[in-house]
């Protein structure tokens, strides 16, 4: 209710009472007992604003501004959040251009012909990078992030294969993608969604990615392609393409099956070119057509943005490309999205041209050190084994030494390691593998040195307590904070 009462300001030591002038007020549709309560005692912070429906009336921009900052103060600490490959940095001149272009429609390219062609800018930048034979003769786009870019490649792998079929006459029912039982649920998103049967092969200890071994048992002529992962989301570690490529030219010798690769470089896309730049996963690998990363990963921009770039024009099918009049302008499309905002693609430019290849090289190299410093020190203590040690991209994850402890689990450590504040995932590995449970250690920009001594000191002294208990931890209850 209005306080009606005469009130004084505070401090001055009248009592005369406030008469309200409208015309000073730039709220002057709110109450006047909102416009001068402080912000922690007026209605909405004092009282609360009901959580699932919308309020009846108005408030302050800085009360309503003040509840949600609040709230989200109750959410995790962004830089030590090692669960995710998201990047949670960037400059303050980012910061800059993102709020200035926080309004730009993606898809308006007659309004804003600018971003659409910086959004061409980058795509061919990133040919040239991925070494497409020629940036000009390639085709790609910008996504909201690297599961859209996904998405789309197994859409181009599908068109051609029923192309193709229907070319010679046969059926194009039950199409098959070959993947790695460590993919990321985006494909497994895809292969649900368009119908088509996902033929995992299985990881193992003797086979910690998809490598190319036994793919003449999984390939056949209704397979539309095999998605090679460059950063296997489960571990970081690369999956070798030209190994797979070499294992599909086998079979094509023996068979005449021609079967194609998209390589998901979610991250590896934008680490394997500046610290492995003579590994041959991208087009120079012939089998290649596509390939997708997500620049808000190791492309360094805040969410969401990916892209995907084929190696030829040819090898997007033309149906796939709509034509669209939008707000006037005329201009071919091929997303899954159609609104989406452009800020992003104005920030990968800004970083290109602020880092550019030697620059992503020191901010790639400086996060690996890190993630080989981290892996080289957890490996040394007596409770852990390594799995991979982040050479790769900036990942690496370990498992718990056989026979060290029956008291304690990785799980257990993650629990003790969130309250420092340090979300570090424990998770079961993939079906077949699914009794080992791991730990893993996402290194992003930002994650500096120092954290990482600190982050080792906080495992350590983890590590001790736990050791040190008489009898086991409770089990109840545990859940895998697995994160994508």
């Amino acid at each position: 209710m209005t306080d009606t009462k005469p009130r004084s300001h505070s401090g001055s030591g009248s009592t005369a009472p406030i008469t309200p002038d409208h015309s000073r007020h730039a709220f002057a549709g709110i109450s006047d007992s909102n416009q001068l309560n402080p912000i922690f005692a007026r209605a909405g912070e004092a009282t609360d604003f009901p959580l699932d429906q919308l309020p009846d009336g108005e408030s302050l921009p800085e009360t309503a501004y003040q509840i949600v900052h609040d709230e989200a103060m109750l959410d995790g600490n962004a830089r030590l959040n090692l669960a995710t490959f998201v990047g949670t940095w960037m400059d303050p001149f980012a910061s800059k251009l993102y709020a200035e272009s926080a309004d730009k429609n993606m898809i308006d390219k007659d309004e804003y012909p600018q971003t659409a062609a910086i959004e061409t800018r980058c795509w061919k930048m990133i040919a040239s990078l991925w070494n497409a034979p020629s940036a000009e003769g390639a085709i790609g786009t910008s996504t909201i992030g690297s599961s859209e870019a996904c998405m789309l490649g197994g859409l181009a792998l599908k068109r051609r294969w029923q192309v193709a079929r229907r070319a010679a006459g046969k059926s194009t029912e039950k199409p098959n993608l070959i993947l790695s039982s460590a993919v990321q649920v985006c494909w497994e998103k895809f292969c649900n969604y368009w119908d088509v049967e996902a033929r995992y092969v299985p990881i193992s200890d003797e086979h910690k990615v998809l490598d190319g071994h036994d793919l003449d048992k999984y390939v056949d002529e209704n397979t539309i392609g095999v998605v090679a992962i460059m950063g296997v989301t489960y571990t970081g570690m690369y999956e070798p393409v030209k190994e797979i490529a070499a294992a599909l030219d086998k079979i094509q010798a023996e068979t005449g099956l021609d079967v194609k690769i998209h390589v998901d470089g979610a991250s590896g896309g934008m680490i394997a070119p500046f610290l492995q730049p003579d590994l041959e996963w991208d087009f120079r690998v012939d089998r290649v057509v596509s390939i997708s990363t997500s620049a808000h990963k190791y492309g360094l921009v805040y969410p969401g943005l990916g892209w995907v770039v084929w190696r030829t024009v040819d090898d997007l099918p033309k149906d796939l490309v709509f034509d669209v009049t939008y707000l006037g302008g005329h201009m071919p499309t091929f997303a899954l999205n159609f609104s989406r905002p452009g800020a992003q693609v104005l920030l990968q430019y800004y970083l290109f041209l602020r880092l550019g290849w030697d620059g992503y090289r020191k901010v790639q190299q400086a996060s690996q050190d890190v993630a080989v410093y981290l892996s080289s020190e957890i490996g040394k203590m007596d409770a852990f084994e390594l799995w991979n040690d982040g050479t790769d991209i900036p990942v690496f994850a370990w498992q718990l030494k056989k026979g060290h402890t029956d008291k304690w689990n990785l799980y257990h450590l993650s629990e003790r390691l969130r309250l420092k504040g340090w979300l570090i995932p424990a998770y079961p590995m993939p079906d077949d593998i699914s009794d080992l449970v791991v730990q893993r250690i996402v290194v992003r920009n930002g994650l500096s040195r120092n954290l990482a001594e600190s982050l080792l000191l906080d495992i350590q002294e983890a590590t001790e307590f736990l050791d040190a208990l008489e009898s086991p931890m409770p089990i109840e209850g545990q859940v895998s904070s697995f994160t994508h």
